[in-house]
């Protein structure tokens, strides 16, 4: 399956607690952090709910 790089890049700081928490279940713990996971429809969704923090880049194989 393919995979995904996930970087935050905004601050958590001033942000609803459901986003801290969606940052938190990606992995993202600090800015600039970087993650690699799997391409799922559940990553995807969390990745929407949180787009205006992070940047997605695909990772080549």
């Amino acid at each position: 399956m393919a995979k995904i790089q996930i970087k935050q890049v905004k601050s958590r700081i001033n942000r609803p607690e459901r986003q801290k928490r969606t940052l938190d279940a990606l992995g993202l713990r600090k800015l600039n952090h970087v993650v690699v996971k799997e391409d799922t429809p559940a990553v995807r969704g969390m990745i929407n709910a949180v787009s205006h923090l992070v940047c997605v880049t695909p990772v080549e194989e």
